[in-house]
């Protein structure tokens, strides 16, 4: 089977679940998959998506207290969106990109069979909340980057496995906390559910961290300076701090670049 098409196959469907297994499945073929020279036709939608949940302005998107059970679900559902939008985004990488090593497009299936592993988990777990995945209004920046990086595989590397996604690495210690916290058996489910996002997001993130210096060496890039770079001309968020600096060295950050992330934090 060929790669690329396959993994534009699994991107375009818009059924949650269907994604999810076509992503499982892809990874788990992968000794079966081929690069064709001949790139598959670009589609005039992607992603697919269900017709939920309803995209607003993140402003838009209200938060709520985990410790009532309406609150705990609006947050399982921001976690399991985030993670919806990661299996589009390494399919994406998976399949838009020419030229580059076979390993690339293996790496980026994995991670996208990861991130369909833990959208699963977090949909059964809300339903046990009777709720379900399109209940809650969600965001798209995630996907926003992406779109904006579709030409430029460097910056993609750059922008959304070591920034956007970056963040949760930061981000969900503090989640963790609050589920703690509220202290109900489903809360507390919650926390186990995100030590093993957490666990597989530092390698995902490490993918990325692994390219974008791949890239960089090819193109005769140095990676600070580059990515200080590709920050302003794609307008990505500044991130703040706390930030996780032993998942985000265990991810494959050097210490010039953690130097650089704190001297750079947006002043308030």
């Amino acid at each position: 089977m060929e790669l690329r098409q396959q993994a534009l196959r699994a991107l375009c469907a818009s059924d949650p679940r269907e994604k999810a297994a076509l992503a499982t499945a892809l990874f788990g073929q992968a000794a079966q998959l081929t690069l064709s020279p001949q790139p598959p036709a670009t589609p005039r939608d992607v992603p697919g998506r269900p017709g939920r949940p309803l995209l607003v302005h993140p402003a838009r998107v209200p938060r709520r207290s985990p410790a009532r059970p309406e609150g705990l679900a609006a947050l399982l559902h921001a976690i399991a969106h985030i993670e919806f939008n990661a299996i589009n985004l390494a399919l994406d990488a998976a399949w838009r990109f020419e030229g580059m090593p076979l390993q690339f497009h293996l790496d980026w299936l994995r991670v996208a069979a990861e991130e369909a592993y833990h959208f699963t988990l977090l949909s059964d777990h809300l339903a046990s909340l009777g709720h379900g995945y399109g209940d809650f209004e969600a965001h798209d920046g995630l996907w926003n980057m992406c779109e904006k990086t579709a030409g430029d595989v460097v910056a993609r590397m750059a922008l959304v496995p070591r920034t956007l996604e970056a963040r949760g690495l930061d981000a969900t210690p503090q989640i963790q906390d609050k589920l703690r916290q509220a202290g109900s058996p489903a809360a507390l489910r919650g926390v186990e559910i995100l030590d093993i996002i957490l666990r597989d997001e530092v390698g995902h993130v490490a993918v990325g961290n692994r390219w974008y210096r791949w890239l960089c060496e090819r193109d005769g890039l140095d990676p600070v300076a580059h990515y200080a770079q590709l920050v302003e001309r794609y307008c990505a968020p500044r991130l703040y701090p706390p930030f996780n600096r032993d998942a985000r060295l265990r991810a494959g950050f050097s210490e010039d670049e953690l130097a650089w992330l704190a001297a750079n934090v947006p002043r308030a």
